[in-house]
Protein backbone atom coordinates (compact mmCIF):
# COMPACT_ATOMS: atom_id res chain seq x y z
CA UNK A 1 0.00 0.00 0.00
CA UNK A 2 2.72 2.19 1.00
CA UNK A 3 4.60 1.32 -1.75
CA UNK A 4 1.40 1.94 -4.40
CA UNK A 5 1.26 5.54 -2.71
CA UNK A 6 4.27 6.61 -2.92
CA UNK A 7 4.51 5.44 -6.69
CA UNK A 8 1.50 7.65 -6.95
CA UNK A 9 3.09 10.82 -5.69
CA UNK A 10 6.41 10.36 -6.85
CA UNK A 11 7.81 13.82 -8.78
CA UNK A 12 7.49 13.32 -12.44
CA UNK A 13 10.61 12.33 -14.59
CA UNK A 14 9.42 13.14 -17.72
CA UNK A 15 7.89 16.92 -18.90
CA UNK A 16 4.09 16.39 -19.41
CA UNK A 17 3.04 16.60 -23.03
CA UNK A 18 1.54 19.77 -23.12
CA UNK A 19 5.17 20.90 -21.71
CA UNK A 20 6.72 18.87 -24.55
CA UNK A 21 4.42 20.46 -27.09
CA UNK A 22 4.83 23.78 -26.37
CA UNK A 23 8.64 23.44 -25.83
CA UNK A 24 9.36 22.14 -29.45
CA UNK A 25 6.36 24.45 -30.80
CA UNK A 26 7.82 27.52 -29.57
CA UNK A 27 11.45 26.46 -30.51
CA UNK A 28 9.80 26.05 -33.90
CA UNK A 29 8.45 29.39 -34.35
CA UNK A 30 11.50 31.32 -32.57
CA UNK A 31 13.61 29.37 -35.60
CA UNK A 32 11.51 30.55 -37.93
CA UNK A 33 10.79 34.17 -36.82
CA UNK A 34 14.71 34.80 -36.30
CA UNK A 35 14.74 33.13 -39.57
CA UNK A 36 12.44 35.28 -41.29
CA UNK A 37 13.56 38.25 -39.27
CA UNK A 38 17.06 38.22 -40.72
CA UNK A 39 15.63 37.85 -44.42
CA UNK A 40 13.45 40.12 -44.60
CA UNK A 41 15.77 42.99 -43.40
CA UNK A 42 17.89 43.10 -46.52
CA UNK A 43 15.03 42.66 -48.74
CA UNK A 44 14.53 46.27 -50.94
CA UNK A 45 11.54 47.53 -50.47
CA UNK A 46 8.62 45.32 -52.20
CA UNK A 47 5.25 43.66 -51.23
CA UNK A 48 7.52 40.26 -50.28
CA UNK A 49 9.30 42.75 -47.78
CA UNK A 50 5.98 43.74 -46.47
CA UNK A 51 4.18 40.19 -46.40
CA UNK A 52 6.91 38.89 -44.09
CA UNK A 53 7.21 41.70 -42.32
CA UNK A 54 3.74 41.00 -41.38
CA UNK A 55 3.80 37.49 -41.25
CA UNK A 56 6.71 37.95 -38.75
CA UNK A 57 4.79 40.49 -36.25
CA UNK A 58 2.05 37.96 -36.18
CA UNK A 59 4.03 35.09 -35.47
CA UNK A 60 5.68 37.21 -32.28
CA UNK A 61 1.74 37.92 -31.35
CA UNK A 62 1.52 33.91 -31.31
CA UNK A 63 4.74 33.48 -30.07
CA UNK A 64 3.98 35.66 -27.05
CA UNK A 65 0.26 34.11 -26.24
CA UNK A 66 2.17 30.60 -26.50
CA UNK A 67 4.89 31.58 -24.22
CA UNK A 68 2.14 33.20 -21.19
CA UNK A 69 0.29 29.97 -22.00
CA UNK A 70 3.79 27.99 -21.20
CA UNK A 71 4.11 29.95 -18.21
CA UNK A 72 1.05 29.38 -16.90
CA UNK A 73 1.70 25.61 -17.39
CA UNK A 74 4.83 25.40 -15.70
CA UNK A 75 3.33 27.65 -12.91
CA UNK A 76 0.69 24.72 -12.30
CA UNK A 77 2.76 21.85 -12.92
CA UNK A 78 6.02 21.69 -11.40
CA UNK A 79 8.72 20.52 -13.73
CA UNK A 80 10.69 17.19 -13.32
CA UNK A 81 13.52 17.67 -11.16
CA UNK A 82 16.95 16.59 -13.00
CA UNK A 83 17.84 13.33 -12.67
CA UNK A 84 20.41 12.27 -9.78
CA UNK A 85 22.41 10.88 -12.46
CA UNK A 86 22.85 14.61 -14.28
CA UNK A 87 23.25 16.41 -10.90
CA UNK A 88 25.59 14.06 -8.99
CA UNK A 89 27.86 14.53 -12.42
CA UNK A 90 27.31 18.13 -13.44
CA UNK A 91 29.63 20.62 -11.51
CA UNK A 92 27.90 23.29 -10.15
CA UNK A 93 28.62 25.95 -12.26
CA UNK A 94 26.97 24.12 -14.68
CA UNK A 95 23.90 23.84 -12.32
CA UNK A 96 24.04 27.42 -12.16
CA UNK A 97 24.21 28.02 -15.88
CA UNK A 98 21.43 25.02 -16.57
CA UNK A 99 19.24 27.58 -14.17
CA UNK A 100 20.03 30.88 -15.19
CA UNK A 101 19.60 30.13 -18.96
CA UNK A 102 16.16 29.00 -18.64
CA UNK A 103 15.14 32.22 -16.44
CA UNK A 104 16.83 34.73 -19.37
CA UNK A 105 15.21 32.37 -22.01
CA UNK A 106 12.02 32.58 -20.23
CA UNK A 107 12.72 36.99 -19.90
CA UNK A 108 13.60 37.35 -23.46
CA UNK A 109 10.16 35.39 -24.39
CA UNK A 110 8.51 38.33 -23.53
CA UNK A 111 10.62 41.03 -23.86
CA UNK A 112 11.70 40.19 -27.61
CA UNK A 113 8.03 40.39 -29.01
CA UNK A 114 6.84 43.23 -26.66
CA UNK A 115 9.73 45.22 -27.75
CA UNK A 116 9.07 44.07 -30.98
CA UNK A 117 5.77 45.53 -31.19
CA UNK A 118 6.72 48.79 -29.58
CA UNK A 119 9.15 49.28 -32.19
CA UNK A 120 6.00 48.69 -35.02
CA UNK A 121 3.66 50.71 -32.70
CA UNK A 122 6.36 53.69 -32.18
CA UNK A 123 7.89 52.93 -36.36
CA UNK A 124 3.48 53.74 -37.00
CA UNK A 125 2.74 50.16 -38.31
CA UNK A 126 0.22 49.14 -36.43
CA UNK A 127 -0.34 45.26 -35.72
CA UNK A 128 -3.23 43.61 -37.42
CA UNK A 129 -2.99 40.27 -36.42
CA UNK A 130 -3.79 38.31 -39.15
CA UNK A 131 -5.01 40.93 -41.33
CA UNK A 132 -8.36 41.17 -39.40
CA UNK A 133 -7.99 41.76 -35.21
CA UNK A 134 -6.00 45.58 -34.82
CA UNK A 135 -3.88 45.23 -31.72
CA UNK A 136 -3.39 48.46 -29.36
CA UNK A 137 -0.46 50.09 -30.06
CA UNK A 138 2.30 50.08 -27.30
CA UNK A 139 3.79 53.27 -28.01
CA UNK A 140 2.64 56.50 -29.68
CA UNK A 141 3.84 57.15 -33.10
CA UNK A 142 7.22 58.57 -33.30
CA UNK A 143 9.81 57.95 -35.46
CA UNK A 144 12.80 59.22 -32.88
CA UNK A 145 11.51 56.84 -30.47
CA UNK A 146 11.21 53.88 -33.23
CA UNK A 147 14.92 54.55 -33.93
CA UNK A 148 15.51 54.16 -29.97
CA UNK A 149 13.55 50.74 -29.55
CA UNK A 150 14.59 48.57 -32.88
CA UNK A 151 18.33 47.91 -31.89
CA UNK A 152 16.57 46.94 -28.62
CA UNK A 153 14.58 44.11 -30.83
CA UNK A 154 17.72 43.17 -32.40
CA UNK A 155 19.74 42.47 -29.60
CA UNK A 156 17.40 40.82 -27.50
CA UNK A 157 16.25 38.87 -30.41
CA UNK A 158 20.19 38.10 -30.95
CA UNK A 159 20.62 37.50 -27.05
CA UNK A 160 17.64 35.16 -27.50
CA UNK A 161 19.16 32.67 -30.31
CA UNK A 162 22.44 32.89 -28.47
CA UNK A 163 20.84 31.26 -25.25
CA UNK A 164 18.60 28.95 -27.53
CA UNK A 165 22.17 27.46 -29.38
CA UNK A 166 23.74 27.28 -25.59
CA UNK A 167 20.58 25.17 -24.82
CA UNK A 168 20.61 23.22 -27.98
CA UNK A 169 24.69 22.55 -27.75
CA UNK A 170 23.92 21.66 -23.73
CA UNK A 171 21.20 19.10 -24.90
CA UNK A 172 23.44 17.55 -27.33
CA UNK A 173 26.27 16.97 -24.97
CA UNK A 174 24.10 15.54 -22.78
CA UNK A 175 22.82 13.36 -25.45
CA UNK A 176 26.17 12.22 -27.07
CA UNK A 177 28.59 12.84 -24.34
CA UNK A 178 27.32 12.60 -21.10
CA UNK A 179 24.84 9.58 -22.62
CA UNK A 180 22.46 10.50 -19.18
CA UNK A 181 19.23 10.48 -20.97
CA UNK A 182 18.41 14.16 -19.89
CA UNK A 183 16.80 15.08 -23.04
CA UNK A 184 14.47 12.09 -23.21
CA UNK A 185 12.28 14.12 -20.71
CA UNK A 186 11.57 16.38 -23.36
CA UNK A 187 10.77 14.45 -26.09
CA UNK A 188 7.64 12.16 -27.30
CA UNK A 189 7.26 9.34 -25.30
CA UNK A 190 7.66 6.14 -27.18
CA UNK A 191 4.84 3.41 -27.20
Amino acid sequence: MTSALSANTAPPQRYSTVAIVLHWLLALVILGMFGVGVYMTDLPFSPLRLKLYNWHKWAGVTFLALTVLRLMWRVTHRPPALPVAVTRNMPSWQTRAHHATHHVMYALFFAVPLIGWAYSSAAGFPIVFFGQIPLPDLLPANKALAELVKPLHELTALALMALAGLHIAAAFKHQLVDRDGLLSRMLPARS
